[in-house]
């Protein structure tokens, strides 16, 4: 099944055959343990639950905690599901490790989480142009009018109205990245590119949407 998850390490570079310096993310991926299996006889569709990461069990919520002991498994901190060809093949408790999942010349698509930049004004989020900054001007960084008339437009803030408000902490998910390397001694897994996310945040690489059937 071509599909794992890891932790992000940071970037650096790589060189190719010719020389060329190509960057590169670390993803540390350690062998995900096989939690749960779907199929479509008692679920309606074929996916698997991999679990990464090791955690104190009085750390983890009782009715998570009763599901781990019922399958005999040790409590793991991350649980994503993963809906790819070949989940239904793999069984639970067992490992699943990067080399098996990809090989170098692979394209992937990586999902993260992005880094969280707090409450940001209009310029920050949007690129807005700031406002005169001489003459008296009071117009520096603020959003501006609104452009909502008490005539059609109802006297309201219509929704999607570009202002300021929380930037980035969002699922994002880069698409057909290629993977570099497969070190199976370290667990290493090495993207071509950036992906999203903080160093130490969790991401999920899996086979890419446009390599699977079906795909245009």
């Amino acid at each position: 099944m071509k599909g794992i998850m890891g932790i992000k390490l940071g970037m650096t570079h790589v060189f190719d055959e010719t020389g060329r310096a190509i960057p590169v993310t670390v993803i540390h991926a350690e062998p995900n343990r096989v939690i749960r299996i779907r199929s479509v006889g008692q679920d309606g569709y074929e996916a698997v639950q991999l679990g990464l990461g090791a955690i104190k069990p009085q750390k983890v919520k009782q009715p998570q905690r009763k599901d781990f002991e019922q399958r005999q498994l040790d409590p793991v901190r991350y649980v994503r599901e993963f809906r790819l060809t070949g989940a239904t093949e793999l069984a639970p408790g067992a490992e699943h490790r990067v080399e098996e999942a990809f090989a170098a010349g692979d394209v992937v698509d990586v999902t993260g989480t992005s880094k969280g930049k707090g409450f940001a004004g209009v310029i920050k989020r949007w690129g807005f142009h700031r406002g005169p900054t001489t003459h008296g001007s009071k117009y520096h960084r603020r959003v501006g009018s609104l452009g909502s008339r008490t005539s059609g437009g109802g006297g309201r803030v219509h929704p999607g109205r570009k202002l300021p408000g929380h930037m980035g902490h969002k699922r994002v998910t880069i698409l057909r990245l290629e993977v570099v390397k497969v070190d199976k001694d370290r667990n290493l897994l090495l993207i071509k590119g950036a992906v999203p996310g903080p160093k130490g945040s969790l991401v999920m690489v899996r086979d890419s949407v446009r390599n699977r059937k079906g795909a245009v």
